[in-house]
This record gives C-alpha cells, structure tokens and sequence, in this order.
C-alpha cells in the first residue's frame, strides 16, 4: 500500500514538473530611449572616414587599448596635444577637419569650435556615437562667452558624457562621467559642488586650472545653456548641402530655459523667435539611447520568439552570447530559439560596421 501510495505522489510531481510553462523573468536591462528628433548620422561608410582613418593613423594612438572609455579618452589627448589653441584668429582653415588638422601640425591655434569638429569627425570614424553643442552662461553679468564642444555616447556606461577637446577635460560624479545635462543640473543645484572636472587620460582631478586660471565653478557654468545641432551629419554632408534647416538647434525647454534670457555678445541669442530655436521639453529625447536593445519575447510551449530593435548609427548585425562569457555569435532578427532544461540564459548586443558593441541586454527564460 506504502509503494502504492509513494508511486502516485511520484506520478504527480511528474506531472506537475512537465506541465510547468516556460516565462520570461524581469531583468534589469539598460533603458531604451528612441531617436525622435535629430536627423541623420555620419556615415562610416563615405570614403572621406576611411581617408581620415589612412591619413593621420590615429588607430595607432589606442593601440592595444581594449577599453572603450580609454580610447576615447586617447584620441581626445592626441587631438589636445596636436592643436595648438588660439581664441584671437586669424584662422587659415576652411572649417573642415583635415584643413584644421593639417595647418595645426605646421603650428597654427585654433579656438573651440575647431576643436569640436575634429574631434565629431575623429571619434565617429572609429565607431563612436558623437555629436556637436554649443554652450554658455548667458548672463546679464558680462560673462556671455560661447563654448563649441561634443557628447560622445558611452557603451559600456551607457550613457552621453560631455566631452571637451580643448580643455582635455570632462566632469563626472562618483567616477561617472556626465552629460551636458547632467553637468548643467550639477551646477544649478550648487555650483557643480558634487562633481569634479577631471583632465587628460589619466582622468586626474582639477579644481583650479592654472593653466587657463578658471575653476570648476566657472568652467561648470558654462553648461547653463546648451543647444545641440539638429543634424548628426556634420562630417560627411555634402559641402553643397545648402539645406535651409540645417541652422536649427535643439535646447532643453525646461523651467530654468522658459524663466531666463540666454544673453549672447550682449543680446538675445539670436535664434529666439526664429525658426532656428527648436525646443524639446522631454530630457529622454534629447539623451536617446544609440546601439541600445529593446526586446520583445513570445513564448509557446518550449519554443521562445525573439525581436530585437534598437537605434544604432551604421548597424551590422545582432549578436547573441548562450553562456556567459562564451561567445558572441550573429544572429537575425527575430531569432527562433528552442528552450531546454529549467533556465536559459542569452545576452544580446548590437554591433555597428566599425566593430563597437552596444550594451548588453540580457534575457531570462525559466520554468
């Protein structure tokens, strides 16, 4: 009777067991913002990168360098230390990248908005996301300069970080770099007491900058007003491209924007009330999320069908990894997987035609 007994309970659990559905578990995974705003991107596929790339060999600079962070901050340090700064003029370039670098090798100095187009040029042909800004304090105090930097995106901190070719620098927070954003809220909040302004690759914390004489504080405020180009294409568009809306510039319209005046050579920056001001009241749209995975899993039995989407500039593929640290495999979109056993596990990425991988997105299957 007790092995009766014993064989029916055994009979049930199995049962049980094989009746179990497969689920998707909740992972935290980095947060998708969709691009909704700007247009276009630099293409890394018109010869003029590959002719940058062939010309001054930067991949030389971050040779042998795996971290993504580190060979940005590598190609900035060259930029730096082979651009003399000149904020006076007068300037020989023709505004583009090469005529820049080029007269800056034989010597001539060149100001901050030079500076800013080398380095978008520089940085999206070797695969990372970067855009122009301009900057400034806007004051009423006669403090009214204007400063032409970029944002590079970060994968691996998925995240923008405000980038500085002229000055080598960025801030960051906790050994996080920041956003223009973020560096503009840090100092409306208390004069960017809680970040620090950080130089060079070595990332070496600078408060007073003797060598500009400014201080945190004042390189901070800065960022109180910002507008970013509307077009990422600044490098590869076509010289002839005379579009009439290539002028605009996106600002973040929030409570500090709508109660004060961005001053600019002693009146109103010159693009309120024309057509050229585009404001955007959502902080996510303007920091959307390049190379970032959104997913979507529909489940039947034993059978998991995956749809992968993301925004990435210059797409190559989708890549898949089964086991942690094994390896990266491409794979379509959607992609048909057969579920085994009582958990699976993938991790996905996007990859761009310069081989950067975007972040990680990370998906649970289990009984």
């Amino acid at each position: 009777m007790n092995y009766i007994k014993c064989l029916v309970v055994c009979c049930m659990l199995l049962a049980c067991s094989c009746s179990r559905q497969y689920k998707n578990v909740l992972v935290t995974n980095p947060g998708y913002h969709p691009q909704k705003i700007f247009i276009g991107y630099e293409q890394l596929t018109s010869p003029k990168f590959s002719a940058l790339r062939k010309k001054y060999q930067l991949d030389t600079v971050f040779h042998g360098e795996a971290d993504e962070f580190k060979r940005i901050l590598l190609l900035r340090n060259w930029i730096r230390k082979h651009i003399p700064i000149n904020d006076e003029g007068p300037y020989p370039d023709d505004g583009t990248c090469e005529s820049i670098l080029d007269h800056a090798l034989n010597g001539s100095g060149f100001h901050c908005g030079h500076f800013m187009v080398v380095q978008n040029a520089v940085m999206n042909a070797y695969g990372y996301v970067t855009r122009c800004l301009g900057a400034g304090p806007g004051g009423t105090d006669g403090i009214q300069n204007h400063h032409g930097i970029n944002e590079i995106w970060l994968n691996d901190y998925h995240k923008w970080f405000l980038c500085d070719a002229k000055y080598n620098s960025h801030f960051e927070k906790n050994g996080i770099p920041l956003s223009a954003l973020e560096v503009r809220a840090e100092y409306l909040k208390n004069k960017g007491f809680d970040m620090v302004r950080v130089k060079g690759v070595e990332r070496t914390p600078v408060d007073m900058d003797t060598e500009f004489n400014h201080n945190k504080e004042s390189f901070a405020r800065t960022y109180v007003n910002i507008e970013w180009e509307l077009y990422s294409d600044k490098y590869t568009a076509p010289q002839t491209d005379t579009t009439d809306d290539r002028g605009i510039l996106i600002m973040y319209n929030d409570d500090y924007f709508k109660n004060h005046t961005w001053m600019w050579d002693g009146k109103p920056h010159w693009a309120y009330h024309t057509k050229f001001m585009k404001l955007v009241d959502d902080q996510s749209v303007i920091e959307w999320t390049p190379n970032t995975i959104q997913a979507q899993v529909t489940i039947e039995k034993n059978h998991a069908s995956i749809q992968l989407n993301s925004d990435t500039p210059n797409f190559l593929t989708y890549q898949a990894q089964r086991e942690a640290g094994g390896k990266w495999d491409d794979i379509s979109s959607p992609l048909e997987i057969k579920l085994e056993g009582e958990k699976n596990e993938f991790a996905f990425r996007a990859v761009n035609i310069a081989g950067v991988a975007g972040p990680v997105y990370r998906m649970v299957i289990k009984k």
